[in-house]
């Protein structure tokens, strides 16, 4: 036999519980669109890094193509290096 008023702690406590597991899979699925969206942010993130990555070293590139050129000029014996 069940002590009297068993039942209504039961209800009470299935109610407790049906309550909490709505709240954790609320904060679950709130959590799951924060990811995604972190995510989302780290791989446009990513992205702008490689473009810029490949921007820098053309500009290096660049650079470095001037600097030998500006070299090139800087010695004598050179068409418009000497006078």
């Amino acid at each position: 036999m069940r002590p009297l008023g068993s039942e209504r702690r039961g209800a009470w406590l299935g109610d407790d519980v049906a309550a909490l597991l709505l709240a954790l899979a609320t904060e679950n699925a709130e959590l799951r669109a924060q990811l995604a969206a972190a995510q989302d942010m780290l791989m446009e993130t990513a992205i702008d890094a490689g473009h810029l990555h490949a921007r820098i070293e053309a500009v290096q590139t660049e650079r470095d193509s001037w600097r030998a050129e500006a070299e090139r000029l800087a010695r004598p014996g050179t068409a418009t290096g000497s006078r």
